[in-house]
């Protein structure tokens, strides 16, 4: 197994949807890596937590990645973040990423989950993406 490509995945991960022009649309600059400081927006994407599992083969290492990326928002309902959702899981669908370590041989949508937090005022959607990555430094 090797983690070694994960730091990249999530960089052309960010990279991606930084700079799809629907994901913009919606949210425009509030897609957070590292959530900042102070008072969030109202409406936000971020990326959130990773599980790896291994994949090598006779050809190198490898690893299969499950991310999650969420969506929060305080707007009334769960359209605008069911939008917002979907527009991340067309960016990401069979993405073609180029990574700084490793080379992605595919990534798809696995499954999400649409929750309310806190006191139900803000709505949550986890979008899960299974990335399959080939380690090559």
């Amino acid at each position: 197994m090797s983690y070694g490509s994960s730091a990249a995945l999530q960089q052309a991960v960010y990279a991606h949807l930084s700079n799809d022009t629907a994901v913009i649309g919606f949210v425009g600059g509030d897609i957070f890596d590292a959530m900042p400081t102070g008072t969030p927006p109202d409406t936000y994407v971020t990326l959130g937590a990773e599980e790896a599992r291994d994949r090598s083969d006779n050809t190198g290492p490898g690893a299969v990645h499950t991310l999650t990326i969420s969506v929060v928002t305080d707007v009334s309902g769960f359209h605008a973040a069911k939008n917002i959702a979907a527009a991340i899981s067309d960016a990401l669908h069979n993405a073609d990423l180029t990574l700084s370590r490793g080379h992605l041989v595919d990534i798809s949508f696995d499954r999400a989950k649409a929750k309310l937090e806190g006191t139900g005022d803000m709505r949550r959607i986890d979008l899960s993406f299974r990335a399959r990555v080939d380690d090559t430094p």
